[in-house]
């Protein structure tokens, strides 16, 4: 395993991993090992960011366990990370190698060659691609150019849950939406830290700038929002951003020997909370191609066939969730008033998603 960084380590806090993820890592063996520092919540809540009123829910107990044979968890992903790790660490076949850059991969009958940055190889019979969405080797493979921004900012970070608020929600995740924002929230850390992310689409957007979805833009969108939401963003972090992208779906993730795996090959939007869970079912379904095929030329186009029309679906879908969250007010009225009359413990919506199994 190569890795650019000087170390092992994960930017970011919250991670969502609904049961297709749990799953996943049922299959890697690892489910069990997250247990310590996950969180199971009792609802997906939606609410108005600025009457503070439910708009609908999503029941994750007992009966959703039952239905899609996984919990929904959240936490940390440093701590999903260095379970990964230890795993990793634990098996002798795998080498971790840190601070090398992979910049080229060269292929001959013999296998793959990976050129690093510093002028180090390493050769092996083949060569996955996990190098995110600004992925230097998927140009090797699609050369599509660069990712499409969606206009959009999000600003995130974490509190110690003893510092809380009064009215906070420790049992769910909790989604606040207004036109053009939403601020998602929920407990990480086995309940020890609080995660927050606000995402807005900035009015001063350039293509080609860096000055723009700054803090006082936040403040000034997250004006409108009720007590509890103005709560939350006056103690979320301001130090840094993250500003929204992905790509349009493609089917070629292989050339060769080297494929694609995660937001290398479908980087996504995060409205479906499902980046790492489609990575995470990557991972098992190529586990499986790898182990059926002789050739990794052709495990890798066994892999691409099981995987590339479910992920481009969940790109799409990811867009337009992003829609139907940041809708207008008369959209919303309409969204609202067809959201209401569902039950909590209706997961229909949900199956083609969550629903996901590594036999399927």
């Amino acid at each position: 395993m190569l890795e650019k960084a000087p170390q092992f380590g994960e930017i970011g806090a919250g991670l969502q991993l609904a049961p297709n993820a749990s799953h996943a890592l049922a299959s890697l063996g690892v489910l069990d090992a997250i247990a310590p520092y996950a969180v199971y919540p009792r609802r997906l809540l939606w609410r108005d960011a600025r009457s503070g009123a439910r708009v609908t829910a999503l029941d994750l107990g007992e009966r959703f366990r039952a239905h899609f044979g996984h919990p929904y968890v959240v936490m940390h992903r440093g701590d999903l990370l260095d379970v990964l790790l230890a795993a990793a660490r634990a098996e002798p076949r795998i080498v971790l190698e840190v601070t090398r850059e992979v910049v080229d991969v060269l292929e001959d009958d013999r296998g793959v060659r990976a050129v690093c940055a510093d002028g180090t190889t390493f050769a092996g019979s083949a060569i996955v691609a996990a190098d995110g969405l600004w992925s230097r080797l998927r140009t090797l493979v699609h050369d599509d150019g660069e990712p499409i921004p969606a206009q959009y900012v999000a600003y995130r970070g974490t509190i110690p849950v003893a510092e809380l608020w009064e009215g906070a929600g420790l049992e769910d995740v909790t989604l606040w939406t207004a036109p053009g924002l939403h601020f998602v929230q929920y407990p990480i850390r086995g309940g020890m830290l609080f995660n927050q992310v606000a995402v807005f689409r900035s009015d001063r957007f350039r293509a080609d700038g860096d000055d723009w979805g700054l803090p006082d833009e936040l403040d000034a969108h997250f004006a409108v929002g009720c007590e509890a939401v103005q709560a939350g963003i006056a103690r979320i972090r301001r130090d840094r951003r993250w500003t929204m992208y992905d790509r349009e779906p493609i089917a070629q993730w292989s050339r060769g020997r080297m494929a694609l795996l995660g937001d290398a090959a479908h980087p996504m939007l995060q409205y479906l909370a499902q980046g790492a869970c489609q990575a995470l079912e990557d991972a098992v379904v190529l586990a499986d191609a790898l182990a059926a095929y002789d050739d990794p030329a052709d495990a890798f186009v066994a892999y691409r066939d099981r995987r590339y029309l479910r992920t481009a679906r969940v790109q799409y879908s990811a867009r337009l969730f992003g829609e139907i969250w940041h809708c207008g007010d008369v959209g919303a009225t309409l969204r609202d008033a067809m959201l209401a009359p569902r039950a909590d413990d209706d997961f229909a919506h949900v199956e083609w998603l969550y629903g996901w199994r590594r036999s399927g």
